[in-house]
């Protein structure tokens, strides 16, 4: 369980590390969405903490599939080439 604020104050995501050669998967709960972010504009959600967040999650491998509190799966790849809100942030080394 990690401790993913911005969206709210107390957000977390839950993350699986894969088994046998699959890919890790990550809950992420309203912190990313496929091709958006969570809303960072409602009261104790921080536009600061959501993008440290952000960050934080890009230190999963890029095949990480990731699975929203809403709408469809993704991966962290797609997302960094795709979503507009993530361009720019680079993976964590």
């Amino acid at each position: 369980v990690w401790h993913l604020p911005g969206h709210s104050p107390g957000h977390v995501a839950f993350i699986h590390p894969g088994e046998a050669g699959e890919p890790p998967r990550v809950l992420s709960g309203d912190l990313l969405f496929q091709g958006s972010i969570g809303r960072y504009d409602l009261p104790g959600a921080s536009r600061e903490d959501l993008f440290r967040s952000l960050k934080r999650l890009l230190t999963l491998p890029p095949q990480t599939e990731v699975y929203p509190g809403h709408g469809p799966s993704t991966t962290l790849a797609l997302e960094a080439k795709t979503n507009p809100f993530l361009l720019g942030l680079e993976w964590e080394t």
